[in-house]
């Protein structure tokens, strides 16, 4: 891990860089589209306040297959080396669709759109965010290595290479099944709870 310290910094300020152009695209978007979307988060916050949210176990499953494939495709991008643009991209949109979300709420609730971020985005981000960012890290390493040692050079242990990798992949997938549980079991709780109570401070 220290030595793919550089691999972490440069990929968390992709991320958030990201995250900058995600916020600004909200601004972007047409009258047409910033009704919908309102239109659409008001429905969603109205169906949270009033206690409905999806089943948890469900929800669980899905979110952890979706975060399984999201890994599972970061992972073959870097062992295919040619691949590693591929992941920096990946890690761009993550932060591209975190940015928009909080951009999204600033807009349509303003100072308590950053209230609701930190209860429905943030809380299972996180924990995702992190492991995104190290098996990314891990995944970029490993093609880089791959490049200069393997490709260029001829040395080096590739095996003890990919095992670190692998480690990785492991980590990040119990971290994302962590990120799964706070999503399907703990956020929904806590938006049903605030959600009613931030939107009422002020008459939002």
């Amino acid at each position: 891990m220290k030595s793919q310290l550089h691999l972490y910094l440069f990929v968390s300020v992709l991320m958030g860089a990201g995250a900058l152009f995600g916020a600004l695209l909200v601004g972007a978007l047409t009258l047409e589209q910033q009704q919908n979307l309102a239109a659409e988060m008001s429905r969603y916050m109205g169906a949270a306040g009033n206690g409905f949210s999806p089943d948890a176990r469900e929800w669980f499953w899905d979110k952890f297959f979706f975060y399984f494939k999201w890994l599972m495709l970061i992972w073959v991008l870097g062992i295919t080396v040619a691949g590693i643009p591929g992941i920096l991209g990946l890690n761009f949109l993550k932060g591209v669709l975190v940015g928009f979300s909080i951009g999204v709420l600033v807009q349509q609730y303003a100072w308590k759109g950053v209230l609701l971020f930190f209860v429905t985005v943030a809380p299972q981000n996180i924990i995702a965010l992190p492991a995104m960012i190290m098996v990314s890290a891990s995944s970029l390493f490993f093609g880089i290595y791959v490049i200069k040692n393997r490709v260029l050079s001829h040395q080096g242990d590739l095996l003890l290479a990919f095992g670190s990798l692998v480690s990785s992949v492991v980590v990040a997938l119990f971290l994302f099944a962590g990120a799964a549980f706070v999503e399907a079991y703990f956020s929904p709780q806590l938006l049903g709870w605030s959600v009613p109570r931030l939107l009422a401070i002020g008459g939002g």
